[in-house]
């Protein structure tokens, strides 16, 4: 199956978080990073940071705590799921989805208190052979901005891959 690049540039949903202690907090215990910064705002103070700093993955997963439904922006997609369409296409035809390469560029810290706006674009979509099996790489970006400046905060990059 040639994959469709006419998708690249196709707008994943929008979405907005409000960065809280509790779960940020607790992300960092599950990555068993015990750094008083992540856990005591006297330490994130005396390190320089406005308020307790995000760990470095944890854009990954504020999707699942911090955004409310009611808070969200206008969806860019007009209810089309791109990740969804394309991965079912190849899904049909059997094989494995694996979650590939994670990549965030932080462009300044994040920290408790910050309301962010992610708006997720498909940057590129390809295939590769290996050993006699084809592989599909779609590669999402996601940037988040600062709601109250319009800040760049962290773009954050994935791959899915699909092997049949």
């Amino acid at each position: 199956m040639a994959v469709d690049r006419s998708i690249i540039g196709k707008p994943t949903r929008a979405t907005r978080v409000r960065v809280e202690r509790g779960p940020a907090s607790t992300f960092a215990s599950a990555l068993k990073d015990e750094n008083p910064v992540y856990h005591k705002a006297a330490a994130a103070e005396a390190a320089g940071f406005a308020a307790l700093p995000v760990p470095p993955t944890y854009s990954f997963a504020w999707g699942f705590t911090s955004a409310y439904p009611d808070e969200q922006p206008p969806d860019p997609t007009k209810g089309e799921n791109v990740m969804a369409d394309i991965m079912g296409k190849l899904m049909s035809d059997g094989g494995l989805i694996l979650h590939g390469e994670e990549e965030f560029e932080y462009h300044r810290p994040i920290v408790v208190g910050d309301v962010l706006v992610g708006q997720g674009v498909v940057k590129d979509i390809y295939e590769k052979e290996s050993k006699g099996k084809t592989m599909t790489f779609l590669v999402m970006e996601t940037r988040w901005t600062d709601e109250k400046s319009g800040e760049l905060a962290l773009t954050e990059r994935f791959n899915l891959i699909h092997r049949k």
